[in-house]
């Protein structure tokens, strides 16, 4: 099971983006995720009439190491460790500050 999915609002925890709050958009790997506004590149895009489509400079959202990102818990207002446990039979993910169970 993983502990950060998509979906996810999650807070970067280190890196030029660190502080930045955003939601998980793709898991690209096990270990990489894909946040909305984080880490974003400017790609230098030529122009394939075949695909019709123009050039130029495109904003492309990069992949961001799942260790450098950490769920946010709404209730502290803060980053949150991620335990996962076994209630009644099925894994959940629990908040490891509060043990509030993630929705």
């Amino acid at each position: 099971m993983e502990k950060i999915r998509k979906g996810d609002n999650v807070v970067v925890l280190t890196g030029k983006d660190k502080g930045k709050r955003g939601i998980v958009t793709e898991r690209v790997d096990a270990d990489y995720v894909k946040v909305e506004g984080v880490n974003v590149a400017k790609k230098h895009q030529r122009p394939n009439p075949m695909l019709n489509k123009e050039g130029g400079i495109v904003s492309k959202v990069m992949p961001i190491h799942v260790s450098n990102v950490a769920l946010f818990n709404a209730k502290t207002q803060k980053a949150d460790r991620v335990a996962i446990k076994e209630v009644d039979g099925k894994k959940v993910r629990v908040f490891k500050s509060s043990g509030d169970v993630v929705a």
